[in-house]
This record gives structure tokens, sequence and C-alpha cells, in this order.
């Protein structure tokens, strides 16, 4: 094979006589670029395709990761807040059972029972075998049933011990209705109920009462409580003043130096109604002291006789 070179400077040319093998080598070259350049693009497209599903693979699990992360931080917000209201609830739960325990303490006092009967100052006695079983881990949902359970405890422990402290006061309540003990905190009994010789005029009477000596101005006090009914200055009583205590008990306290209460007062037993004095029909300071159960006179030496003054 023959190449003729031309020089476009010189337009002379020049002849190149190929051989066999050369004229092999440059039909090597000449096909064996574009075939090269083929393959080298279909290589390419063939790693760059497993490149991209690999890309979108790692970008698939980093939002993944990401979301389970949010989830993972909104799971431990949920359960710092869960734990948050468990806490203000025992918190207020100890609270109830302090009001309970001071609740028992007063219940307690109230009945005026043996010491160490009941000791709310203390724990509840508890106790029991130890059973042994596996350790099972509590989770929130263990933590609420058992905050449940216990408030119920609770609120039926409070329940009864209202029960009992109403049933304590009204208990404590009839108490102080009941008649007992003297009118004075300070004299002695001068005058006795029944038939007596009048102190003014020396004839025989009826005495309805009892009478109880002391200094002038001393206290005269409810011997129960309840309502006052009268107050004012009664012929022959002086001042006096009437108090109801319910069931058809009434009693009266005269000849006083001043009254102390009006009526519609709600008296306490044991409080000052009255200061004593010799008002009315009377030959010292003393208080006429007169019990009445369904509107009549009874002998108050009974009740007097209750307690000890």
């Amino acid at each position: 094979m023959k190449v003729i070179l031309v020089s476009r400077k010189h337009g002379s040319s020049r002849s190149i006589e190929l051989s066999r093998w050369s004229r092999a080598l440059l039909s090597l070259c000449c096909l064996g670029l574009p075939l090269g350049l083929i393959a080298s693009g279909y290589y390419l497209g063939q790693e760059s395709g497993p490149q991209a599903v690999r890309g979108e693979a790692l970008d698939a699990l980093q939002d993944e990761f990401s979301r389970q992360s949010l989830v993972g931080a909104d799971l431990a917000a949920l359960t710092e807040r869960q734990m948050q209201a468990m806490t203000i609830n025992l918190a207020e739960l100890e609270a109830r059972m302090t009001r309970l325990d001071a609740l028992g303490q007063h219940l307690t006092a109230i009945a005026d029972m043996e010491d160490g009967e009941f000791d709310f100052s203390q724990p509840p006695a508890l106790g029991g075998p130890l059973v042994q079983g596996p350790k099972i881990p509590l989770n929130p949902d263990d933590i609420n049933a058992e905050l449940g359970l216990f408030e119920a405890h609770v609120e039926d422990r409070e329940q009864q011990l209202d029960i009992l402290e109403s049933l304590l006061t009204n208990r404590k309540l009839g108490e102080e209705r009941a008649l007992s003990g003297w009118p004075v905190k300070k004299g002695y009994l001068s005058s006795s109920y029944g038939w007596r010789a009048d102190p003014v005029n020396g004839k025989r009477a009826m005495h309805n009462g009892l009478d109880f000596a002391g200094k002038a101005g001393s206290a005269v006090v409810a011997v129960a409580s309840g309502v006052v009914t009268w107050t004012g200055r009664e012929s022959g009583y002086g001042n006096m003043v009437e108090v109801s205590h319910g069931d058809d008990y009434v009693t009266r306290y005269a000849h006083n130096k001043q009254n102390l209460v009006a009526p519609g007062d709600i008296v306490r037993k044991g409080e000052t109604i009255a200061l004593m004095g010799s008002s009315g029909r009377a030959t010292g300071s003393h208080v006429h002291y007169e019990v009445y159960k369904n509107g009549r006179s009874v002998d108050p030496s009974s009740y007097v006789a209750r307690t000890q003054p």
C-alpha cells in the first residue's frame, strides 16, 4: 500500500510505501478508537447506575435515621412529662395522707382512745412472708395503675374517717347537750330543791331550784350547750338567763348581777353566761338554778351529781 503526502507550502509530493503490518496497525487504530470510546461510555454508564442507586439508598437511610431520632426525642419528652405528672400526683397524695394523719390524730383525741391504740404519726404496720419472683421492670402504665389503686385507697380512707368524725362529733355534741355539773365555777350549795322556809318571810314555800352562793361578780356558766331563748328581768328572779338544750330541756339562771348573753346566742358547755349577784328577791349573792323537762320543773340535783364541780 502506497501513501502520498502533498506539501501545501512547496507543492511537492512524497510517497510512502506501507508494509502489511503497518496497514494492519493503521486499520486497528482507525477502528479501535471508536470502539474503545463506545466501550468506555458503556462501562461508565454501567458504573454510574449502581452508584446512583447506592446514593439514593444512603439518602433514604439517613432520612429514616433522622426520623427515628426525632421519634426518640419525642418519646423521651413524653416520658419526661409523664414522670413530672406522676411526681405531682404523688405530692398531692402525700399531702392528702398528711391531712388524713392529722384527722386521725384529731379523732383519736376526741374519742379519748387508749395510748398506742391508734398512732397516726407512724406508718401503718405491714408484713408477710418474702416471696421471690421474676424481676420485671415497671413501665409508666404500671406506675399509673399503682397510683390509681393508691388514690382509690386514700379516697376510701378519707370517706371512712369523715364518717367516723361525723359520728364522734355528734357524740361530742350529745355529751355537751347533756345537763351535768354545777352552774358556777366557784361557790357552794346553799339551798336544795323542794319545800323549805322562805328566806324572806319565813313561810313554808316550794323552792323549784338549787341555790349556789358565791362571791358577787363571779362566773355563772351554762351546764350544757344550747341556745339562749330569753334574757331580762323577771319578777322575783331579778336578772335571769334561760337556755334551751333540745330534747325539751330548759335551764334558768336567776338573781344575776349582769347577763352576758342575748336571745339567739349559741352557748357551749361551761361558757360564762352571767355574773353572780343578788338581783330580785334574794338575801345575798347567789345563783338560783332551775331545770325544766317537758315544761315541768324537776329537781336539778340528779344532773348536778353527774359530774363533780
